[in-house]
């Protein structure tokens, strides 16, 4: 019996090999990051990043405006993410005057009014909800033919209510305000 000369190894042979070794290297793990141990008080939020000094800068508030025709004119309603709504616009054709609505949780004072050619302050006058909800509601009534309107709806992308104590809100000068608007005049 003769022997067999050794065959030169080839390089799918050496890989093949370097593989298998590579896989006997005992694999190192990182030790556990530690969690914290459950604490018993509450951790406080951060508070809101403060707006801009411009108010044309600051965040449009999350919503749409909704238009619904009725027979004695139209109303707008902007609603937030959860379908509840945040400020009301409403024609009574018949007095010729529209009344802009705001929950809130509590009476407040005068409701001021921001666009990019005016600002104006409104006096409101707070009202039980037709659905017994916690809230108050606040309105401010305009003659149909104020200036104010016309100020809202070709103000420059929003236009702001703002009231004492409650976060303002950055609503879209969208055509459902000037169709309100128009239903009244």
């Amino acid at each position: 019996m003769s022997a067999l000369p050794p065959r030169p190894a080839t390089r799918p042979t050496i890989a093949a090999l370097a593989l298998i070794l590579a896989g006997c290297v005992p694999q190192v793990t990182p030790p556990p990051v530690p969690t914290p141990a459950p604490s018993s008080t509450a951790v406080a939020l951060p508070p809101p990043a403060p707006l801009a000094a411009d108010w044309r800068d600051w965040p449009r508030t999350p919503g749409d405006w909704r238009y619904t025709p009725l027979p004695g004119g139209g109303i707008a309603r902007y609603a937030g993410a959860d379908g509840q709504p945040l400020a009301t616009l409403s024609c009574d054709r018949a007095a010729r005057r529209i009344v802009l609505t705001r929950p809130s949780p509590a009476v407040a004072t005068a409701l001021t009014i921001r666009t990019t050619s005016t600002v104006r302050a409104l006096p409101v006058q707070a009202r039980a909800p037709a659905d017994a909800a916690p809230l108050v509601m606040l309105d401010a009534t305009l003659p149909a033919d104020d200036r104010l309107l016309d100020a809202m709806a070709f103000s420059r992308g929003t236009f702001v209510l703002e009231q004492a104590s409650r976060p303002p809100l950055v609503l879209p000068a969208w055509a459902e305000v000037g169709r309100v608007i128009e239903d009244c005049r």
